[in-house]
């Protein structure tokens, strides 16, 4: 097979062209990901009944903060290795992916011991419906076991897109996400294991993800064809991974917290409002989809300019991201606006349920502008290397969705509505405050590798 063919160097060409062909096999795969996440709730609001499907809502946050440590840490070692096939130092690259091994690894260790064995206690904490908890807690055990398969998929992932490769990790989700829907029909609706069955079928997929995407790019890769050396943990490397991954993952777990939080205000409305939630949050992660893949594909973009020290290139590719996700957040308002109804009812039939889920979209919809312009942003500071503007995201998360819900749900015509209300307010904070971390420009003098490693290019 032809080496290296999927490897793509984005400092020469136009800059909208480069995203758009490098986001487009993300976008894809994040559809099929998503619209396996749809086809999950579905089956279960379906056929396992809608309190199953507020149990998994309500572990969605802590899910994202177990797992926000091994993703921080991917982002880092991505950033890494973009910046150094930017500056050409190819060795260095495979002395970053040898590392990155036992650097997932044990994050991944440390992620299924979190999540499997504080299950219940966290929980109850949030004050998780007595009707929904005992699924809930089964449900994010199941999940915890599949740490080490997501780990090392999202690991190798984040590596091939430093390289330029969006494609590779592509066919592999794909294949995870059509064989995952196939394993939650089998064991929900063939073998009726409920909850169980559905959490079974995600950690499966996980690991068989992982295993192909591994060996593909060990095979079609020469950046993955290593030596005893390359496996040799450097410890500047995990200096640096750990500089730019710590940062990240902190933010991660205080948007999980924030999340936490937000989520057990939620619980305190009931089964009902909390599977409204849940459904608001499903169609949401689904929106976000496009922004999320310019996203990835502009930090790519960055480390790789920022290596090659573009900085122009850099700031092209930043406006043209930002103009798309415009048009792609006022095209989704219209449509949120216009077909709310047909849309939620696809996720259950109970009436009430269905009418907090319309108002709540038909809320946060009104804040996509804002949540577009979040990712271009927060992309091109990582993928400089802004290692504080991630903990400073964070704790804006935090400010926006522990300081605003509460206070808006006391407020007589708002209500229980203040949630989703807090969240767009959360997604104007952060958005604004992003910009202007951009706008300062202290990023453009930022850079992850060692000018030496440059030198020697």
């Amino acid at each position: 097979m032809a080496k290296d063919r999927f490897v793509k160097d984005m400092t020469k060409g136009t800059p909208y062209k480069l995203l758009l062909k490098f986001a487009l096999p993300l976008f894809i795969g994040n559809i099929f990901q998503q619209f396996y996440n749809l086809v999950d709730s579905i089956v279960v609001g379906k056929f396992v009944g809608d309190n199953a499907l507020g149990s998994i809502g309500t572990t969605n946050s802590l899910t994202f903060f177990f797992f926000s440590l091994m993703g921080g840490l991917s982002v880092g070692i991505g950033i890494i290795i973009s910046q150094y096939f930017g500056a050409n130092q190819k060795e260095k690259v495979k002395e970053t992916i040898g590392t990155a091994v036992t650097v997932i690894g044990i994050a991944s260790i440390l992620v299924f011991a979190l999540g499997f064995f504080l299950a219940r206690p966290i929980l109850t904490l949030m004050q998780t419906d007595k009707i929904i908890l005992d699924d809930a807690v089964l449900y994010l055990r199941v999940i915890a076991i599949g740490s080490l398969g997501m780990g090392f998929y999202n690991g190798t992932s984040s590596i091939l897109r430093g390289l330029g490769d969006s494609k590779s990790p592509l066919i592999f989700l794909i294949i995870s996400s059509i064989l995952n829907i196939g394993l939650d029909l089998l064991f929900v609706l063939v073998i009726p294991l409920g909850i169980m069955g559905v959490a079974l079928g995600t950690v499966v997929a996980q690991y068989v993800s992982a295993i192909l995407c591994i060996t593909y790019a060990h095979r079609t890769n020469s950046f993955f064809r290593l030596e005893k050396k390359h496996f040799k943990p450097s410890k500047p490397i995990v200096a640096r991974a750990c500089r730019l991954g710590i940062p990240v993952a902190l933010q991660s777990s205080m948007i999980s917290f924030s999340l936490i939080v937000l989520q057990a205000i939620v619980n305190t409305y009931g089964a009902v409002f909390t599977t409204a939630f849940t459904i608001v949050g499903r169609i949401e992660s689904l929106v976000q989809q496009p922004f999320m893949s310019l996203g990835a594909a502009l930090a790519s973009y960055t480390g790789q300019n920022i290596g090659a020290g573009r900085i122009d290139r850099v700031q092209k590719g930043f406006k043209s991201a930002n103009v798309m996700n415009f048009i792609i957040a006022g095209v989704v308002v219209v449509i949120f606006w216009v077909f709310t109804q047909p849309i939620v009812s696809i996720f259950g039939n109970d009436a009430q349920t269905l009418g907090y889920a319309i108002d709540g979209l038909r809320i946060t919809s009104l804040f996509y502008g804002f949540l577009g312009m979040i990712y271009p942003t927060r992309n091109v500071l990582n993928g400089a290397g802004d290692a504080a503007f991630s903990l400073y995201t964070g704790i804006v998360e935090c400010i926006g969705r522990i300081v605003f819900t509460y206070p808006l749900t006391l407020i007589p015509f708002i209500g229980m509505y203040g949630v989703f209300y807090a969240t767009g307010i959360t997604w104007f904070l952060n958005g604004t405050f992003s910009y202007y971390r951009y706008r300062k420009g202290k990023w453009k003098k930022l850079s992850v590798i060692n000018p030496r490693d440059k030198a020697q290019a």
